[in-house]
């Protein structure tokens, strides 16, 4: 059975670009009333330029703005936490408080959205939380951010017991041209999507619109929770 967004309030827990944007833009062009919450309030309302898209502030790290959050928006359909503060680097290089901020964000920070939200949902709701293509493909370098995205991963499936009838579920992106990547410069850019794309089965690299599908998909879908939809390119695979 899939559900219409048209009319449903989303939350979307993150930054104005990359990922986080492209899922409110594909909730709004659905007929859903988005609201977009992070750090800086008026950095999101400057991000969007449609009244049909509400800035809220909101702190992952902070219960107290969470609970916060929760009581000033009341009852809401979907959720969605694209937040992070990824821990890259070596063993050797990891620092302590870059693996906490890591697991604070993306693991402590949704147990306490789903918290505060509890009883909040609406007949038919989800909350769709992020996990990543290193927590089944581990690479070095990535240990802080293998770890994290992993302990999403188990958090989905425990959630989806706990929170039931909300369906929980994760999306697990693989590498995309969010615009992270220009800071590599053009040429090493070109080459390192390159190489990712003749190895990875799809032979393409993923686009923000690929992950906002998955996550329709998951606000949409009845019957799916506890799932973790790894959206890839099959990259795990070679």
């Amino acid at each position: 059975m899939a559900l219409s967004l048209k009319g449903r309030t989303v939350l979307v827990v993150g930054r104005g670009s990359g990922i986080a944007r492209a899922v409110v833009l594909a909730a709004r062009a659905e007929g859903a009333n988005v609201v977009v919450a992070g750090r800086s309030r008026e950095k999101l309302r400057g991000a969007y330029d449609d009244p049909g898209i509400e800035a809220e502030e909101v702190d992952l790290n902070d219960d107290t703005s969470i609970a916060a959050l929760a009581e000033r928006l009341g009852e809401v359909d979907h959720l969605v936490s694209t937040a992070s503060a990824r821990a890259r680097g070596h063993l050797a290089e990891l620092d302590r408080a870059a693996v906490l901020r890591s697991f604070d964000t993306k693991v402590v920070g949704p147990i306490m959205l789903a918290q505060h939200f509890s009883g909040r949902f609406a007949p038919g709701g989800s909350f769709t939380l992020f996990s990543g293509v290193a927590a089944f493909k581990p690479v070095a370098g990535y240990l802080g951010v293998a770890a994290t995205n992993g302990a999403v991963d188990f958090l989905t499936r425990s959630l989806a017991l706990e929170m039931g009838p909300v369906r929980v579920n994760a999306i697990s992106p693989g590498v995309i041209d969010t615009g992270i990547w220009d800071a590599l410069g053009d040429a090493e850019k070109k080459a390192y999507f390159e190489q990712l794309r003749t190895r990875n089965p799809a032979r393409r690299i993923g686009t923000v619109e690929d992950i906002s599908a998955a996550v329709l998909l998951a606000m949409t879908n009845a019957s799916l929770t506890g799932v973790t939809l790894r959206v890839d390119g099959g990259e795990p695979l070679t």
